[in-house]
């Protein structure tokens, strides 16, 4: 006879048999790893990424984790062997499809930062809510989960990376400012302003800021003395434009502002009207460049030099323009003679003019790194070696009586004899990243190397045969800085110390020790300019306010700040007279200075 006992322990036999293959899964290493995620998320939102390490554990630290939230699915869990199969090539064919969705500005760093981590939280939460559901629905959920965390970022764009870390994003659906920029500058393509010959060439004969970082290439203006509460004398907007995107800063020539920008799918070299902001005119190539930490645009600033214009655009062409007119009167591909690549972040470094040579950096093998062209005609002149990856520019820099060329990559600094090619100074100092900051030569001779990770490094340069101007140069250590690590944000000296950014603090360091006299005041990866006359210094930051400080060894010292441009801000500032030129990826203005007198 059968009882009610008897019926249960069949049905529970039934029961046993037909779930036998799933079990209850191991959760304790999936909670880890969720916990481990959401902590580094959320951490990267208020912990400053000074350190590479810190800025390596907040950025990829949840990509791995959310991987090996995957390893335990496959090796750990207890799933059943289905069900690590399915979850397995569930996720990898939700990563496939979501890839081919996403705005191409979120490819990469948008899945790495962002789609990947949020979608292996995803799964591990609700293998953990569901680990006793024994069937396959809980892989089913789970990979459902996984996919629109995966697919969260198809919502947005990405118009690249903050120092921070953090991404710059915006809704996918919404115009970019340089689709707003491109719209209004073709309802007004017809209002370009105009000027004689006579005084294009007046302002051309003597242009104030020659190229990138001003005449020495050293980032310091002789005045004007400011006043520097601009609570009670604020500055006064003289004009602000859209621009296209690009970290170009600016050249200048009387009333003369050249820049480079990117519209649409053409890199374009463009001259303003100083005193308007209005175009003069605009010289564009058919290429754009873009890269998703740094977005898409120009990189180096235009030279003017005897009365010619350079530009150097980021995919490696080297272009001699008409400076009155814009006409293109020659062009280099640095690919293709130095047989590589645009690197990583594009061609970067400005062109420097030493007489009738220009140089221009191509980080090319075989000693195809710097080259030196005749700035008439375009013709190769010489080629020197150098590293392959650097976003400096040649900078003319004195030892004695004579100039040489310094170009500081990631094998070291080269100096270069600037007629000839011939190498004057190979300084071994190899570095496994890049190079993006400019050397500094100081009074006596002896010359800095900035470097991010490994600080800034003073070097004693020698001559090995005493009034020869043709003799190489020795360089010894005098000391290494490990408390000034710029990564693409240039520094300047005033009275023996050195102002700038290490990370994304500012700080002070004495030159003839190289100790930290003090840090502070966060900008992010900003940029500096020195008005010497003054003793102040103009920052730059990176969120596009404008800060006056005072260049006191003794303490740091913001005298003033306001908001000067809206967006990331890249970009050197200039100083002309009283007057103050900005720019970043999306608008440029001009401002007034108030001044003492």
């Amino acid at each position: 006879m059968t009882t009610v006992e008897d019926e249960k322990l069949d049905s529970g036999s039934l029961t046993e048999k037909r779930n036998g293959k799933f079990k209850p899964l191991r959760v304790w290493p999936a909670i880890v790893l969720v916990l481990l995620i959401a902590a580094l998320k959320i951490a990267s939102f208020f912990v400053q990424m000074d350190a590479m390490a810190v800025m390596i554990t907040l950025i990829l630290g949840p990509l791995v984790l959310g991987l090996l939230v995957l390893i335990w699915w496959v090796t750990f869990s207890r799933a059943s062997a289905s069900e690590k199969a399915l979850g397995f090539f569930g996720v990898v064919a939700a990563g496939v499809a979501v890839h081919f969705l996403i705005d191409p500005t979120m490819r990469g760093p948008g899945q790495i930062l962002i789609g990947i981590p949020i979608g292996m939280l995803a799964f591990g939460i609700v293998a953990i809510l569901m680990k006793n559901v024994l069937s396959m629905k809980r892989t089913i959920v789970m990979l459902l989960a996984t996919l629109i965390g995966f697919s969260s970022i198809a919502l947005f764009r990405n118009d690249g990376m903050w120092g921070s870390g953090q991404l710059g994003l915006d809704w996918r659906w919404n115009e970019t400012p340089e689709e707003k920029m491109m719209a209004q500058r073709s309802a007004t393509s017809g209002e370009a302003e105009t000027f004689t010959d006579e005084q294009f060439e007046e302002w051309l004969s003597e242009p104030e800021w020659p190229g990138f970082r001003g005449p020495n290439g050293d980032g310091r203006y002789p005045g004007p003395d400011i006043a520097t509460d601009w609570k009670a004398n604020p500055l006064k907007l003289d004009w602000k434009i859209p621009v296209g995107p690009g970290w170009s800063s600016f050249a200048v020539a009387g009333n003369l502002l050249f820049t480079q920008e990117q519209h649409g799918e053409q890199e374009t070299v463009v001259c303003y009207a100083a005193d308007s902001g209005k175009e003069i005119w605009k010289q564009h190539i058919n290429e754009r460049f873009f890269d998703p930490l740094g977005g898409p645009g120009p990189r180096a600033t235009p030279t003017i030099a005897n009365g010619m214009l350079f530009a150097q655009s980021a995919m490696g062409d080297l272009q001699r323009l008409d400076p009155k007119t814009g006409e293109l009167i020659w062009t280099k591909d640095l690919k293709e003679l130095a047989d590589r690549e645009p690197p990583q972040w594009g061609f970067s470094s400005s062109p420097l003019v030493v007489g009738d040579i220009v140089v221009a950096y191509a980080g090319g093998a075989d000693g195809k790194g710097t080259l030196g062209f005749d700035a008439e005609t375009g013709e190769l002149v010489w080629s020197a070696k150098s590293g392959n990856h650097s976003y400096a520019t040649p900078q003319i820099v004195k030892f004695g009586d004579r100039e040489s060329v310094a170009m500081l990559t990631n094998d070291g600094v080269h100096l270069i004899n600037p007629a000839t090619g011939d190498m004057l100074l190979d300084y071994e100092w190899p570095f496994g990243g890049y190079r993006a900051t400019q050397p500094h030569v100081l009074d006596d001779g002896s010359m800095l190397l900035p470097t991010q990770e490994l600080g800034t490094r003073r070097i004693e340069l020698a001559s090995v045969r005493e009034g020869s101007e043709s003799a190489p140069l020795t360089a010894t250590e005098v000391w290494t800085a490990k408390r000034l690590k710029p990564d693409f944000n240039d520094f300047v000296i005033y009275e023996d110390h050195a102002y700038g950014f290490d990370g994304g603090v500012f700080l002070c360091v004495d030159m003839s020790n190289g100790k930290r006299k003090w840090k502070g005041g966060r900008y992010g990866k900003g940029q500096v300019l020195l008005l010497q006359n003054a003793g102040l210094l103009l920052v730059a930051a990176e969120d596009g306010k404008l800060a006056l400080l005072k260049a006191d060894p003794s303490s740091w010292q913001e005298l003033s700040k306001f908001q000067a441009l809206e967006g990331r801000t890249w970009n050197h500032p200039v100083v002309i007279g009283d007057r103050l030129y900005v720019r970043n990826s999306q608008e440029a203005a001009c401002f007034i200075l108030p001044t003492t007198e």
